[in-house]
């Protein structure tokens, strides 16, 4: 579902996954965007109570960075926001994921494209931009900040910070219980 009238989408696809809830994120290399929502999103979730019920992955589109640790820059920010950067292990998305997650989430356009054309068309809704769930640029991509300085990084994480807490009401709401952040 895409977000109506430029507010963020408001449900996540119900779970096909009787008592967990899997959502995958997807950028590029594994090493920037999609970690960090990963160590957020992982965060909210225990803060919210929801960390045995819903399981967060990250990978990315390409293999160049499979089996590294998070760009230094990424951990650092993460870091001196108070997270644990320290666990992740770049992988590469697998269309099989499109079957085994209830909800991808890409960092851009351009991953949303490589995830859909990995494998077979999945139901509306299950396969979409992270910043759907947005409340202040619902829809939009996350910038990529590799090639940049440690401004991209910071508005990388406040984006991820904020949608991760929609994102954490959304999946509250379909997994029985609710959440405000």
């Amino acid at each position: 579902m895409r977000p109506v009238e430029g507010g963020p989408a408001q449900d996540v696809p119900a779970t096909r996954f009787p008592g967990r809830y899997r959502v995958a994120l997807v950028c590029l290399g594994n090493i920037c965007r999609s970690p960090m929502a990963d160590v957020v999103l992982s965060a909210r979730l225990a803060d919210a109570g929801l960390a045995e019920r819903v399981e967060v992955t990250s990978s990315g589109t390409g293999d160049w960075h499979v089996g590294h640790p998070m760009d230094e820059r990424a951990a650092a920010t993460l870091s001196r926001a108070g997270y644990d950067a320290t666990r992740h292990r770049a992988r590469q998305f697998a269309a099989d994921w499109l079957e085994d997650r209830d909800l991808v989430l890409a960092m851009d356009t351009a991953n949303l494209a490589d995830v859909r054309a990995a494998g077979p068309a999945t139901p509306d809704g299950r396969v979409r931009l992270f910043r759907d769930f947005d409340p202040v640029g619902p829809g939009g991509d996350v910038p990529d900040p590799y090639y940049g300085g440690d401004a991209g990084f910071e508005e990388v994480l406040a984006m991820v910070e904020r949608t991760a807490d929609t994102l954490v009401t959304a999946l509250a709401t379909a997994l029985g219980g609710s959440r405000t952040p």
